[in-house]
């Protein structure tokens, strides 16, 4: 377990507190929320710049980048 200390404006810590936030519960769930939005984000930020590519990839070029993504770590082992 590990012992986070934060410093917030004191209005803020007692909204959060009066709100339930501050609990370690809550805390937890607020950071895996925020963990799992910024995987969502950094998944579309990926598809637009797939999306931007020109020409389109086709799909034996797809194919072939993830047989040679494949062979890389295999290597790599």
């Amino acid at each position: 377990m590990t012992t986070i200390q934060i410093d917030l404006p004191d209005a803020t810590a007692q909204a959060a507190r009066e709100a339930g936030l501050l609990t370690p519960q809550a805390l937890e769930q607020l950071l895996r929320e925020a963990m799992r939005k910024r995987q969502v984000d950094r998944l579309f930020a990926a598809m637009d710049k797939l999306a931007a590519l020109e020409p389109p990839m086709t799909e034996a070029e797809i194919d072939a980048e993830i047989d040679a993504a494949r062979a890389e770590r295999a290597r790599r082992r």
